[in-house]
């Protein structure tokens, strides 16, 4: 088990959490390859020939990130932003001594109608994509001042504040200003993070298919291929499953299950390197696999700990990869450990790349964390259920 993180940190592991032991198999069940379209997970046709389709997929995609408000993080800016401007429209319209209780009225109101929104939003985020977008728009202000009205009702039912009908008038389109305001930020956002996210992608490209683990990959199967030929065989698809994650357009996140059972894949070519001096153990709760992350986010982890904890140590060394939920969350701790001789330092752009896509798929509900407590080296990632 690894170390205790230092005590300034809290534990990252819930020890009351019930794990479940893993295999510690050198060789993950695998098959042979499926064919080229199922692999790559598009139709080949499909994608490379039809430009119009790329088009509306590109569309989809970011109206989707555009529509992605379930995020606690983002849903609190909304909330914040929309009281403080009411607060202080009120202040401006009416300075006297019933401002504290307009204003209490007021946020009420724009409390209620802005959660409605965001509920609705957050409920509708498959389906509003697929509209044009005009009409998306269009349904989003009146959604904004549909919910504005609902807001507002409890007021006018007590009675706590006028319903006449320039009041209506106004709460409607107050709410549709809002959501229209609201709606072009969120566009702009999406828009803003394309090219970070194409950025993030080519970096990740770039760190994940490094040409000494090809080459060391490659030289292990040809060295197998004459006494160990199924072991041999089982290499090339493990390498094979890798390489087709990397390169495949695997969309913008996949289960930890995925996850895992490609760091296994990728664990498992490195022990035929390394024999007896790697050793890894494995304790999974199996109700993390559920959870969301990028793609080939848990390898780069696990290939820093073999590149700069059993690689440079003469003998080897343990490579512990724990995932437990804690208070909804999936947490992934993995541990490897530190020689007297320092590995060649890297540039950081595997874990700057884990962070910044972890970022862009769950906002502020994930993190990334690195340290190191003795002789031991962690990496954790934490990610929403």
């Amino acid at each position: 088990m690894p170390a205790a993180p230092p005590p300034d940190r809290p534990d990252p592991l819930d020890p009351e959490s019930a794990l479940e032991s893993r295999s510690a198999s050198l060789w993950p069940d695998s098959t042979r390859p499926a064919p080229l379209h199922t692999n790559f997970g598009v139709d080949l046709a499909m994608s490379r020939f039809d430009p119009l389709a790329d088009e509306r997929q590109r569309e989809q995609a970011h109206a989707a990130a555009a529509f992605d408000v379930c995020h606690a993080g983002l849903a609190l800016r909304l909330l914040l932003f929309v009281q403080a401007v009411v607060a202080i429209g009120v202040l401006v319209i009416l300075a006297s001594a019933d401002w504290i209780r307009v204003v209490a009225a007021s946020s009420f109101t724009a409390l209620a109608a802005t959660l409605l929104w965001l509920v609705l939003l957050c409920l509708g985020q498959r389906l509003l994509p697929r509209i044009v977008p005009a009409r998306r728009a269009a349904a989003v202000v009146a959604l904004g001042a549909g919910c504005a009205l609902l807001g507002a009702a409890p007021m006018w039912w007590l009675p706590l504040a006028p319903a006449t009908p320039t009041q209506v008038l106004g709460v409607a389109l107050a709410g549709a200003a809002f959501a229209a305001g609201a709606w072009t930020w969120l566009d702009l956002r999406a828009r803003l993070w394309q090219p970070v996210e194409a950025a993030a992608r080519l970096a990740e490209l770039q760190s994940r298919i490094r040409p000494h683990f090809l080459f060391n990959a490659l030289n292990t199967a040809l060295a197998l291929v004459h006494v160990d030929p199924d072991r041999a065989e089982r290499v090339l698809e493990d390498l094979s499953a890798l390489f087709r994650e990397a390169l495949a357009e695997s969309g913008t996140s996949v289960t930890l299950d995925d996850e895992i059972e490609l760091a296994q894949r990728y664990l498992a070519i490195e022990q035929v390197r390394f024999g007896d001096r790697l050793r890894v153990t494995w304790e999974i709760d199996p109700q993390v696999g559920r959870a969301r992350v990028p793609p080939l986010v848990l390898q780069p982890l696990v290939e820093n700990a073999v590149r700069h904890g059993v690689e440079p140590a003469r003998d080897g060394g343990r490579i512990d990869i724990q995932a437990v939920v804690r208070r909804g969350q999936a947490v992934v701790l993995v541990t490897n450990p530190v020689g007297d001789e320092p590995s060649r330092p890297g540039s950081g752009m595997a874990l700057a790349n884990v962070r910044e896509r972890l970022r862009l798929l769950h906002d502020v509900g994930a993190q990334c964390d690195t340290w190191r407590d003795g002789d031991q080296f962690h990496a954790r990632i934490v990610v929403p259920l």
